[in-house]
């Protein structure tokens, strides 16, 4: 983990390095379970045990209320696989597997998909696909949504951001 902590310091750098827009304002994400632009574990996929990875950020601006947590594949036209807000302003961290009842306090996943709310993990069809996993600080506490699609709470947070930090990995298919 100690690692991938030390490439979130190099985040600001590399995205204006890559004429790229920084809206991290110093705000970074991560993974212990893979480095920024790798290949994501079987473990966190269909493939697998189909858990959520585990993310942690740092670098938050002081102002932030909660956070949300978006991830899609914009190699499949951006098909949603997690969709989390109200994460509490004192989490900076999320542990991998998170599901239903053991969410910080205050958390609530919005609708996939999949057809169902909660992570759902990598599962391309043919080659391999890019994951974006987007961080954001939010100037609101509580966004008062039920079960809302990735579309629905993008609108919901217009106006709200604070930061944003972005995480990306791959996943390919044994065979496909």
């Amino acid at each position: 983990m100690r690692s991938h902590l030390a490439l979130l310091s190099l985040f600001p750098l590399l995205a204006a390095a890559c004429g790229g827009r920084d809206r991290s304002h110093g705000m970074a994400l991560g993974s212990s379970a893979f480095a920024p632009g790798g290949a994501i574990p079987r473990r966190h996929t269909c493939d697998g045990e189909n858990v959520s990875p585990p993310l942690a950020w740092t670098g938050a601006p002081a102002a932030a209320k909660s956070f949300a947590v978006v991830c899609d594949d914009p190699d499949a036209s951006n098909f949603t696989h997690w969709v989390l807000f109200d994460v509490p302003a004192t989490v900076a961290a999320l542990e991998e597997g998170l599901a239903p009842g053991h969410l910080p306090a205050g958390a609530a996943e919005g609708a996939n998909d999949f057809g169902g709310t909660g992570w759902g993990g990598p599962c391309p069809p043919t080659g391999e696909h890019r994951y974006a996993f987007r961080l954001y600080a939010l100037d609101v506490a509580r966004l008062n949504l039920a079960s809302p699609t990735k579309q629905q709470l993008e609108r919901a947070i217009e106006g709200h951001v604070l930061a944003e930090a972005r995480l990306a990995g791959t996943y390919r298919r044994a065979g496909r």
